[in-house]
């Protein structure tokens, strides 16, 4: 977390957004909720309605009854549908404030990264491949863009969510809230270690991702010197052979997401 301190100044800058953002992820958590409550509430009416009906012996008075478990319905269903158009809304507003942030803090750091690179010395770009400085400016700072907006963004809806149904699950039942958190402590020693193995597997992946690149890269700045020794072939084999490491490596990832996956969804 300490090589994203630096992103802080950004967070700071959007602070706006940022906090509009969190307003809006936690109102729409309550669109998330209610609706629960609401079918609770109308199947409870329409089986207490149904048992009028069966204990009312004229018939005017069980249609007078149905006409009410109808009007009712109708009403649930309105108000369902209505905390839908609303939760959308703010779901709406909710990425047009953190993801058009994150967009806003990629752009920012493109070009600042450039501009630094615009500072370097000869003796850096000696050192370094162009195919990495071209990734760290492209891929990296979209995998930064990823935390600054669908990470923050996610991680706050469920921090939230998970507060309000908890609370919610309290007032119901104490017991069965109880038996519904207990697995929770091991899921996440878990999702734990599991996020770690993908941190690791994440960075190789990047790491191949930039030899990629930087042979793409001298092979296009050499192609005449390819062409006039023959090398086409050569060079093709060699780059399916980088191509199918960095298959191979985005493979063992996204497996490793999937089990990630199935421990958050268990």
């Amino acid at each position: 977390m300490k090589s994203l301190r630096h992103l802080n100044s950004y967070f700071w800058k959007y602070k706006w957004h940022l906090l509009l953002g969190g307003i809006f992820v936690i109102a729409q958590n309550f669109g998330a909720i209610y609706p629960a409550k609401v079918v609770r509430q109308s199947i409870d009416s329409v089986v207490g309605s149904m048992k009028n009906i069966s204990l009312e012996s004229t018939e005017a008075g069980r249609n007078l009854l149905v006409n009410q478990i109808t009007q009712q319905v109708g009403m649930f269903l309105i108000t369902i549908i209505v905390v839908a158009l609303v939760r959308g809304m703010l779901m709406f507003f909710m990425r047009q404030t953190i993801i058009v942030m994150s967009r806003r803090i990629e752009f920012d750091l493109k070009n600042e990264i450039y501009t630094h690179y615009q500072r370097l010395s000869l003796a850096f770009y000696r050192r370094n491949n162009t195919g990495d400085l071209m990734n760290r400016i492209s891929e990296d700072v979209g995998r930064v863009r990823m935390y600054v907006g669908p990470a923050i963004m996610y991680s706050i809806n469920l921090i939230v969510l998970i507060v309000l149904i908890t609370i919610k699950m309290l007032t119901v039942n104490v017991t069965m809230t109880l038996y519904v958190l207990a697995p929770l402590p091991f899921l996440s020693i878990s999702i734990y270690y599991v996020s770690d193995l993908m941190n690791r597997k994440s960075e190789e992946v990047q790491k191949q991702q930039s030899r990629l690149s930087t042979y793409v890269q001298e092979s296009f700045s050499g192609i005449r010197i390819l062409k006039s020794f023959v090398k086409e072939e050569v060079s093709t084999k060699e780059f399916a052979r980088e191509s199918e490491v960095y298959k191979s490596k985005n493979m063992e990832l996204v497996k490793i997401n999937s089990f990630f996956f199935l421990l958050c969804c268990s």
